[in-house]
């Protein structure tokens, strides 16, 4: 059993999923989003760190998973993701968590089955792997995504693992 802290990092919304893997079986525990408050930036970077290591504390995840920042057309933009990216990403390492970093196109493959997909299909199949009666805001359904895509890794990484150990039936 684990359980998964995924991050959709943004410089004004911050979404978070914690959901639980057991074998193949995923289930919801949390879900939110952090709306960072109007301020200078090292006051919302400190507002993103203090609530992500407050969402660690509360359920004490063993695994976490965070978005890569992707290249936008606009600098200034794609800095301050970084930027809210690597508070997020300090909470975690205080709390001696060990980041897995996905692509936005891994996520959507891994979660949609396309990696082309939009957030209303992500939302969508987050919705329905979880069994949730309501569908997720959309930050906080990326923030799930994440975690189930670091789910899936780790299955595919642990299925690959005792694959190469076992030859005809023995282990190695």
């Amino acid at each position: 059993m684990s359980i998964i802290l995924g991050i959709d990092p943004g410089s004004r919304i911050t979404g978070f999923g914690v959901i639980k893997m057991q074998g193949r079986k995923t289930e919801y525990i949390a879900s939110g989003c952090i709306r960072v408050k109007d301020g200078i930036l090292s006051d919302k970077l400190n507002q993103i760190f203090d609530c992500i290591a407050e969402v660690i504390q509360e359920y004490k995840p063993d695994e976490a998973a965070i978005e890569q920042v992707f290249m936008a057309k606009n600098a200034d933009s794609a800095l301050k993701l970084g930027q809210a990216r690597g508070a997020a990403m300090v909470a975690m390492a205080q709390h001696a968590l060990i980041v897995a970093e996905y692509s936005a196109r891994q996520i959507k493959q891994s979660v949609v089955g396309t990696g082309g997909a939009d957030k209303t299909q992500v939302q969508h199949m987050v919705t329905s792997l979880l069994g949730l009666n309501k569908v997720p805001q959309a930050d906080a359904a990326d923030g799930l995504a994440v975690a189930i895509c670091h789910g899936h890794a780790m299955q595919s990484a642990l299925f690959q693992a005792g694959a190469k150990r076992s030859v005809r039936g023995r282990l190695r």
